[in-house]
């Protein structure tokens, strides 16, 4: 979807600016605003890409106006009161009202490290060959869901060719939404500068993206 969150390749955000000797959390309660996203996330009642949605959602002032975690806040309390664990009245009040949806699974200490250490595959087998190949001239696709995509703005509708075929993954455009998995090929493809962002850019620059095959045409 289009939202405040697809940032990159957009002109009048100033430079990125990184912070010198940036600390893992600027704050105590960031530290527990990672913790309980993550034990939250292992209830079972969501993926990723979910998550990834209810960010994108946020009200765009609110977005661009909220630090890191507190996006992933915000967006905690969307899921949870859409999956039934919370209501908004408890939500805004801060404490617990009433009995709601029980975890499919609980998060310990003692399971982190494992959990963390794991990660979660994303990576599927699917029927059909590749439809393209290394080297494959292809055009990215032009549109504007209302629902999670992968593919960014500064990306759509532009030319570039094929530089690796990743594998076949999990379709994120399906999978946020309850669709199911749906996994599809995903190509490495890359950009010159000219193409991404026009006249008098640098003609040294390329960008490249890994995106799913429905994302692509051939040229």
């Amino acid at each position: 979807m289009n939202g405040p969150h697809d940032l990159g390749g957009q002109m009048g955000f100033g430079p990125v600016a990184p912070e010198v000797n940036e600390p893992v959390f600027h704050a105590n309660w960031e530290k527990r605003a990672l913790g309980i996203t993550l034990s939250c996330g292992a209830f079972g009642a969501w993926n990723i890409d979910e998550s990834r949605h209810a960010r994108e959602n946020i009200a765009p002032a609110d977005y661009l106006s909220a630090s890191y975690y507190e996006i992933w806040i915000r967006a905690l309390e969307t899921l949870l009161e859409r999956h039934g664990f919370a209501t908004a009245t408890e939500l805004s009040a801060g404490h617990h009202m009433v009995d709601g949806r029980e975890p499919k699974r609980v998060l310990t200490a003692e399971m982190v490290e494992g959990v963390l250490s794991k990660g979660s595959a994303c990576d599927r087998p699917v029927a059909e060959a590749p439809r393209f190949s290394v080297g494959d001239r292809v055009r990215t696709r032009n549109f504007n869901p209302e629902t999670h995509t992968r593919l960014p703005r500064y990306a759509r509708a532009k030319t570039g060719v094929v530089e690796a075929v990743q594998g076949s993954f999990v379709f994120p455009d399906d999978n946020a939404h309850g669709r199911g998995e749906n996994p599809q090929w995903v190509y490495t493809v890359v950009f010159d500068g000219g193409e991404i962002w026009g006249e008098g850019v640098d003609p040294t620059l390329a960008v490249s993206i890994d995106a799913w095959e429905s994302y692509l045409e051939r040229v």
